[in-house]
């Protein structure tokens, strides 16, 4: 029978059936492209499953948990969450009055993720802000971390396990895994990859090589309407990375540039061109939200964080994070706090790299990539060069940035977030040339980087259980006291070093405002940048008593200033829970201050 078969199959492949015996070079396409996406959902599902494991201390209730390392940064980015939710309800502005209220606060001027939070505001108005937290801290690992696999399976045309490994360091290196410690806006890294393809894409559109009629003007245009539109988009989501990516972007093109300089003197009128539209375009779509950042209400131009703190030590780079398998807990004491792992490469991965660069040094993306990284980890320096956490007393090349503006809001450890992206094109490109060479590179190089990478392997974010809240928020009860968009005041006061009682507005939906608070606005000298602000004497005096446990003798001084302060808040009620701190010295304190309070589920309350 199978004789039979073959043998009417060879007498039906003449030049007339070759269609039939021959895949088609449709079917063969459609058969490539099927096991390309296959090889590609099998990256995602990987990196997925990675960052779930990584966060996997935050299910499965993240109302319960919060992150063991910086939980007053989730606390304020849960509040921001919440209220960026609220624009599905049409309640939506550049400045709002639900914290530091009166005055309120500038969200432009904070890193208030709102494109973030417009776009998982469905998420949060039915799950929750905790659940919304979650899902874009392990959402930002595995985005990055598919994002950079798409541009260099795509535009690199690398093999899928160069690109594989490459990516993997993108989304999980050191500085991406501490940065998950409450900094969402940092970790929002995918749009990187996104704006480096735009730029890619404006180039090679620029070159009028092998075009008779000279640059690809429609590419040219898409490109930077693309670009424009790409950057707007990363305003509104984290400025510091779009900053950053900006930066190294401008580094990598000069140093593509004067490797390929036959391409740079082709596409330089063109891609110039671009790069002024796509400019141009931002700055008229970006015009009065820059302007409500700098000069609105509220608005700081200067950074808050001193750029001598926050500065790498040297040392760190050959170190590895305290996040890793292999790291030690004491390299905390390199950097300013779990957050800012930024550097700890440690050196298997600096010298494999190293190796690779050298290796593959003829490609003029490779020399330009090194001279990115060289140029961003000597940035991280800061304005002195600190070893092993002594200051050595020589100048950074960041101190001819620092007070900078716009620049000084960037904080110098944070310009080696850059690296990673740099050191995991090189290894893309080594091992995509070695699966292609016969030899025992073929083999080593992919060994090789897989084990130095394997140094940097995470560990999972540490977690706690998260305090609870008062029955009187979850409860809904605060509503017999607090007016319509009214201001609750809680005892004691939330301050940006105890932001605790924001989890309040942010489990009601950010219905009520709150008095001063956690977030960045103009009250140092001259109007200058400061975390939070000042406490009104009444809030000083209960902070006081939260704090010592004594309560003081009230006269009428105090009470006379109690009723300032209320009116100043423009309070619809002052709230006072179980739970508190102190709670029986803070209850007889404020009713020496405010009269007999009204009990309200487990919170005593005073009405106004």
């Amino acid at each position: 029978m199978v004789e039979a078969v073959t043998s009417a199959v060879r007498t039906a492949s003449g030049p007339d059936n070759d269609r039939v015996a021959r895949p088609s070079a449709v079917t063969r396409w459609v058969t490539a492209a099927t096991r390309r996406h296959r090889a590609d959902l099998l990256a995602g599902l990987l990196f997925v499953a990675l960052a779930g494991w990584l966060t996997h201390g935050l299910w499965p209730a993240p109302g319960t948990r919060m992150l063991a390392l910086n939980p007053a940064d989730q606390t304020l980015y849960e509040w921001f969450l919440a209220l960026d939710a609220r624009a599905l309800r049409g309640d939506l502005g550049l400045v709002t009055d639900r914290l530091n209220a009166p005055d309120g606060v500038n969200l432009m001027a904070n890193t208030s993720v709102l494109a973030l939070g417009v776009l998982f505001a469905p998420v949060t108005l039915v799950f929750g802000a905790p659940v919304t937290f979650a899902l874009l801290v392990a959402g930002n690992l595995a985005g990055t971390a598919l994002a950079w696999y798409l541009l260099f399976t795509r535009t690199l045309r690398a093999r899928r396990l160069a690109a594989g490994l490459g990516a993997a360091l993108c989304g999980f290196g050191p500085g991406m895994v501490s940065q998950s410690n409450g900094h969402p806006h940092m970790t929002a890294q995918w749009l990187a990859p996104a704006l480096v393809w735009l730029v890619v894409r404006l180039l090679r559109a620029a070159d009028p090589a092998g075009r008779p009629d000279g640059p690809d003007r429609r590419r040219v245009t898409s490109s930077a309407v693309g670009l424009a539109a790409t950057v707007t988009l990363g305003v509104f989501v984290g400025e510091e990375v779009l900053f950053l990516t900006a930066l190294t972007l401008a580094v990598l093109a000069v140093g593509y540039g004067l490797a390929d300089r036959d391409l740079a003197r082709r596409a330089l009128p063109g891609f110039a061109g671009g790069l002024l539209c796509a400019a141009g375009l931002a700055l008229l779509l970006l015009a009065y939200p820059l302007r409500v950042q700098f000069a609105g209400p509220l608005g700081v131009a200067d950074g808050i964080f001193p750029a001598a703190y926050f500065s790498a030590d040297l040392t760190g780079w050959t170190r590895l994070s305290a996040l890793t398998v292999l790291g030690s807990p004491d390299a905390v004491r390199l950097t300013s706090g779990p957050a800012e792992f930024t550097t700890f490469l440690g050196w298997p991965l600096l010298l494999v790299a190293a190796g690779c660069a050298l290796w593959s040094r003829r490609r003029p993306l490779v020399r330009a990539a090194v001279a990115g990284a060289l140029v961003t980890a000597a940035l991280a320096l800061g304005p002195e060069v600190v070893v092993g956490g002594v200051r050595t007393g020589v100048p950074g090349p960041y101190a001819l940035l620092d007070g900078l503006p716009v620049v000084d809001g960037a904080l110098p450890t944070r310009f080696a977030l850059a690296v990673p992206p740099l050191v995991g094109t090189v290894l893309t490109l080594a091992v995509h040339r070695a699966l292609r060479e016969p030899g025992p590179a073929r083999r080593l190089v992919p060994f090789a980087v897989g084990v130095a990478l394997l140094t940097v392997f995470p560990t999972p974010l540490p977690t706690i259980d998260r305090p609870p809240l008062p029955e009187f928020v979850t409860g809904g009860h605060w509503r017999q006291c607090v007016r319509p968009g009214g201001v609750l005041v809680p005892v004691p006061t939330a301050t940006p070093q105890q932001p605790g009682p924001m989890r309040w507005a942010t489990a009601a939906g950010v219905e009520f405002g709150m008095p001063e608070g956690f977030f960045i606005g103009p009250y140092g000298p001259g109007g200058t940048a400061t975390m939070g602000t000042w406490q009104r004497p009444t809030s000083a005096l209960l902070a006081d008593v939260a704090r010592l446990g004594v309560a003081p003798t009230i006269g009428d001084r105090q009470r006379h200033q109690a009723a300032l302060d209320v009116d100043a808040w423009g309070a619809s009620c002052v709230a006072l829970a179980d739970d508190a701190p102190h709670a029986e010295p803070l209850r007889r304190t404020l009713e020496a201050l405010l009269g007999p309070g009204t009990r309200v589920a487990d919170a005593w309350t005073w009405r106004f």
